[in-house]
């Protein structure tokens, strides 16, 4: 590598000497950088190459001005890769359909090969099935590997057929707690050819939340399956000089808070603020006494306030999180020298140069909520019964509308065949909002704003000690007060990691919270990602009869329409031990401060107030019950797995042996047809829209994880393949089946598709018979046409989860470009990354504004190489046309590459095959 700045050096580390690039030769042009930008600026003189990395782009980085907008691209090397098993598997599948299309095509496939190391944990296909009993985690463990046999022997294939690739098996934790607990090195310690060389850690991750990581001092963020793939290839990452915004945090928290009460306020405050495409990072004195995994919780979320990453900076509280994790000393005293010497060490009163600064006091912190439809709308708890109220009215409301329209779109569609998703009227001897019901031998009446699940999930909290002692110190007061939760919440408990559950019983506090219910159900993500299970029959029953609106309740980080059971219409962020609590109320719409929980045996009102510990019994419980051996314990046979694990028949061979009748892996078909030359730039014409959609569509909208619907194109494809409703798994766990998830693209059953007014889920009017249809069926009939399909969308399109399928699917379906008016930065890369076209109406217009309905025939005019801007041309029936400039979101020459290759993974390819 070149060392055009003169930084390559010895560093001596308890006798032990390590080649680093010294930002210290740089001088004050390195040291005034935000922390994040040092740990960029590093990567960048470490693999300085000039092809990839030149002299100038370093340079650039040196010059940054923090008010700048982003220009110069650079190309950002990862050390490591991080993935869950959802999509984790597709990425799996895609190496391996690479392979085959590698020696197809005349090459070496051994060539398709993780070059960085890759760390998979299995941890998104448990599913809350069984609950509020000592049996649950075997039963929902026993069905995770009925349901998954498949997949892990795929994985297992994988485990073996490719070099660099480590699976932490299923009932392990989740992979950002891993991640944190274990995995992170915070600074690398390589041998390479005899000589010892020391770097930061840095990552990306298939997973959006892969920020959690940035709590410990490690740059990373949520990277799409797509690009990932191309980093285990050894391809670097394109990006922007981003800008970074400094949050400086002073003071303490006030006691009553929690640390989710704290993120729900930096999440309101930055998404406020507008960090998107920006670094965010943490400064100020007031981290002195924030603990690393109150640090850990406000990265995991930076995906929520729209940032690429949240990092804290590396002191003593760092040092003091790996020492209690089991770090090794040695480990220990290189990161904390490293950081010391490359201006990487927090000290007292540093701050660096910022595009802007905010400055939030701790001290203002109040207890909160977060929802029930974006994690972003934070409610003060004192507020809380107000606004939710406010919210029911609102659903109240829309239900009688639904209601009102229902007899005209009934008949529209026995008129013109079937759709998906469409509600069954109501008869008037039915009465909306309340249900008598009967069961687990109680009767009761189940209402609109009744808690139907309470779930103790997600990385964002069970990687905090604090809060989920705190949880359980709520179970200990009720079960000492004779109160209970109500009979028809959904209770579950699913920690990140085995360590949780160890201090819960060393704490005396686990038999308390499974007394209220919250007994353990898996370790992993269940609620937050859709996997709550089903309700209970004569639950979803009343639900459904009665178009109850119910609410959830979780101590996640995604709460978005749809996501997390598809009978709940409002769900709620929350920390553990509000979840307890709301559990006990059984309702979410009530005022926790004034009204009751519940009443005991005798009558007597029990108020939050009641059964609420202070910060101090939390803290000293922490200090007595969190121990270093426990994650010695826990981690010393991390890879091995369970009797479940070590028994799955591993394949053999480098290239894998598809199987035609599987319905969960089937090989990819992103490479068939290809040819060794690149297509070049399309052409986009006479293309119709196969879907209109508004604002903050997210991931979840387009690509769901959750339920698949039994009368669904994916529930029909299912059942043709011999798949029985109870085998149906969830698409998360089928993401390595294309037949699946393209069935699956914009079928989420809350997607609204204005061409198709009045009816919710994937349905669609085709072009132009005007006809009513799934969106399947309709992109189908289009390809059989020849006729290519763009999507109209509003603000914020793509927000959520980094869902390769997103992008995926929209490419399976022929989808070409998307136009819309704003774009989350991983979704619009996964797009170009699948050679879908990304385009964004200028400032101030919208699909809405220019009088688009959908129904036009659409063309891309002067679309070519390192264009900025085209013209969409919209064709409307009465011969009238509309030329409307739109704003081309290929932002990167490498990204340019992607495109014209028809994907990265091609070009990636492509490049193996000629090098």
């Amino acid at each position: 590598m070149n060392d055009s700045f003169n930084t390559q050096q010895q560093l001596t580390v308890n006798g032990e000497a390590f080649q680093i690039n010294s930002l210290k030769e740089l001088g004050s042009a390195a040291k005034r950088l935000p922390f994040s930008l040092k740990i960029l600026l590093e990567n960048l003189l470490r693999n300085e190459d000039g092809v990839s990395v030149k002299t100038q782009d370093i340079q650039a980085l040196l010059d940054w001005d923090p008010h700048a907008k982003p220009s110069t691209e650079v190309a950002f090397t990862p050390a490591r890769v991080v993935m869950q098993d959802f999509t984790g598997v597709p990425a799996i599948v895609d190496l391996a359909a690479m392979r085959d299309a590698m020696e197809k095509l005349g090459g070496d496939p051994a060539k398709i090969n993780p070059l960085s190391p890759v760390e998979l944990v299995i941890d998104h296909s448990v599913q809350v099935d069984g609950y509020g009993n000592d049996g649950a985690f075997d039963l929902n463990a026993k069905l995770e590997y009925d349901r998954n046999k498949e997949r892990y022997e795929f994985l297992r294939w994988g485990q073996t057929a490719f070099d660099n690739l480590k699976v932490v098996p299923p009932a392990t934790g989740i992979v950002h707690q891993v991640n944190l607990e274990y995995l992170a090195r915070v600074v690398f310690n390589e041998d390479r050819n005899g000589q010892k060389f020391a770097y930061p850690d840095t990552l990306v991750g298939t997973d959006s939340h892969t920020t959690m990581i940035n709590g410990l001092g490690v740059l990373g963020w949520g990277a799409g399956g797509i690009e990932a793939e191309a980093v285990m290839l050894g391809q670097p990452i394109s990006l922007l000089i981003p800008q970074v915004v400094g949050v400086k945090l002073s003071g303490r928290l006030p006691e009553g808070t929690t640390a989710t009460d704290l993120v729900l306020t930096v999440t309101e405050m930055l998404r406020n603020h507008g960090v998107v495409g920006k670094f965010v990072e943490f400064y100020g004195d007031g981290l002195a006494d924030l603990p690393l995994a109150d640090r850990a919780t406000i990265a995991n979320m930076a995906p929520e306030y729209g940032a690429t990453c949240g990092i804290f900076p590396i002191d003593d509280e760092t040092i003091n999180y790996l020492r209690l994790t089991n770090r090794d000393e040695q480990q220990l005293k290189l990161v904390e020298d490293y950081a010391k010497h490359q201006g990487l060490w927090r000290n007292n009163g540093d701050e660096a140069d910022y595009t802007d600064s905010l400055e939030l006091k701790l001290d203002d912190v109040v207890p909160s909520l977060a929802g029930p439809k974006r994690p972003q709308d934070r409610i003060a708890l004192d507020q809380a019964g107000d606004v939710l109220k406010k919210h029911l009215q609102e659903f109240q409301d829309e239900r009688i509308e639904r209601r009102e329209k229902n007899d005209e779109n009934q008949k529209i569609i026995e008129s013109e065949g079937p759709a998906t998703n469409t509600e069954e009227p109501v008869s008037e001897a039915q009465f909306m909002g309340a249900a008598n019901v009967k069961f687990k031998g109680q009767e009761f009446e189940l209402n609109d704003g009744a808690c139907v699940i309470a779930a103790i999930t997600s990385c964002t909290n069970t990687s905090n000690p604090s809060v989920i002692l705190a949880a359980g110190l709520v179970a200990q007061k009720a079960k000492q007060r004779g109160i209970n939760v109500k009979p028809w919440v959904k209770t579950s408990l699913a920690p990140g990691s085995k360590v949780v559950t160890d201090y819960l019983e060393k704490a005396g506090l686990m038999s308390d919270l499974e007394h209220l219910g919250f007994n353990l159900v898996g370790y992993g993500c269940t609620t937050c990602i859709g996997n709550s299970g089903p309700l209970a029959s004569e639950i979803s029953d009343a639900i459904q009869k009665h178009q109850l609106i119910v609410s959830s309740i979780l101590s996640g980080n995604r709460n978005f329409e749809g996501r997390i059971h598809q009978d709940i219409k409002m769900n709620l962020l929350a920390s553990p031990p509000l979840v307890v609590a709301y559990a006990i109320a059984g309702r979410t719409d009530i005022d926790v401060y004034k009204e009751p929980l519940t009443h005991d045996e005798q009558g007597n009102a029990i108020y939050l107030k009641d059964i609420w510990p202070s910060v101090k019994e939390v803290s000293d419980l922490v200090k007595a019950t969190v121990t270093k051996s426990m994650f010695e314990k826990n981690y010393a046979s991390v890879y091995e797995g369970d009797h479940r694990w070590q028994q799955i028949q591993v394949p053999d061979g480098k290239l894998y042996d598809w199987d035609d009748a599987s319905t969960y892996i089937k090989k990819a078909p992103f490479f068939d047809g290809m040819t060794v030359e690149p297509p070049g730039i399309p052409t986009i014409e006479g293309a119709r829209c196969l879907a209109k959609l508004g604002d903050s569509v997210t991931t979840d909208h387009i690509s769901p994880a959750g339920a698949i619907k039994a009368d669904s194109p994916t529930g029909t494809y299912l059942q043709k393949n011999g798949v029985e409703k109870s085998q149906f798994n969830s698409y998360g766990s089928r993401r390595g089946n294309h037949e699946v998830m393209m069935r699956g693209t914009f079928a989420n059953i809350r997607l609204r598709n204005l061409l198709a007014p009045g009816t919710e889920g994937g349905v669609t009017r085709t072009q132009p018979d005007n006809n009513l249809a799934s969106i399947y069926d309709a992109a189908m009939d289009y390809q059989k046409q020849n006729t290519p399909l763009i999507i109209l969308a509003g603000k914020e399109y793509g927000t959520g989860s980094s869902r390769d399928w997103a992008a995926k699917g929209s490419l399976l379906l022929g989808v070409k470009a998307v136009v819309a008016q704003s774009y989350e930065r991983i979704h619009r890369s996964n797009l170009i990354g699948m050679g879908v076209l990304p385009l964004q109406f200028k400032d101030g217009e919208s699909h809405e504004s220019l009088g688009i309905t959908g129904q036009e025939v659409f063309s891309i005019e002067g679309l070519q190489d390192k264009v900025d801007e085209v013209t969409l041309v919209v064709d409307k029936d009465n011969g009238e046309k509309l030329n409307v400039k739109v704003d081309l979101r290929i932002d990167t020459p490498k990204e340019w590459d992607y495109y014209k290759h028809g994907g990265i993974l091609q070009y990636v390819l492509r490049n193996m095959l000629n090098g």
